[in-house]
C-alpha cells in the first residue's frame, strides 16, 4: 500500500510539471524528448515491407493521418483494405496498430519501428489473433508517399 501511494504521488507530481511548463516541454525543442517536434510529420502513405514471416511477407501500404505524434492509420494488405487503426510516436519509436476483423473477435496488425525527424526506419511486424502471436517478421518502411 505504501509503494502505491508513492507511485500515485510521483505521477501527480509529473503531471503538475507538464501542466506548469506547458506544451513546449511535451513537444521538445530538438526531437530528443518524449514526443516529436511539431515540424516532423509522419502523415502520408508509407510502403511497408515484411520479411522473414511465415504468412505475411510482401510490400503493402500503411497510411498515417494526424499530428506529428499521433493519429489514425489504415492499411492496404494483400489487396484488402483495413480502415481502422491508430499510430503513436514516442521516444523515437512509432507504433501503428491496425484492427483486423476476425471470426467473432478482432485481431491486430502491429507495426513498430524507429522514427526520427519525419523518417521511419526498420522494425518489427506482429499479427495478433485471439490474444496470441499468430505471425511476426522483420519490417522496413519505404519512402513517405511512396504508395
Amino acid at each position: 500500500m505504501r509503494s502505491t501511494k508513492r507511485i500515485l504521488v510521483a505521477a501527480v507530481a509529473a503531471m503538475a510539471v507538464v501542466v506548469a511548463t506547458g506544451p513546449a516541454t511535451a513537444h521538445g525543442y530538438n526531437g530528443n524528448s518524449m514526443f516529436v517536434p511539431a515540424s516532423h510529420s509522419y502523415s502520408g502513405s508509407w510502403p511497408v515491407t515484411v520479411t522473414r514471416s511465415q504468412r505475411s511477407n510482401g510490400t503493402d501500404c500503411l497510411t498515417l493521418t494526424g499530428s506529428s505524434s499521433s493519429g489514425s492509420a489504415s492499411l492496404v494488405f494483400d489487396g484488402q483494405k483495413y480502415p481502422y487503426g491508430s499510430f503513436l510516436v514516442i521516444n523515437d519509436t512509432i507504433v501503428a496498430t491496425i484492427t483486423e476483423p476476425l471470426y467473432g473477435q478482432n485481431g491486430a496488425l502491429i507495426f513498430i519501428a524507429s522514427a526520427s525527424r519525419g523518417r521511419i526506419g526498420q522494425g518489427i511486424f506482429e499479427n495478433v489473433e485471439g490474444g496470441s502471436n499468430f505471425d511476426a517478421g522483420a519490417l522496413a518502411f519505404g519512402t513517405k508517399n511512396g504508395c
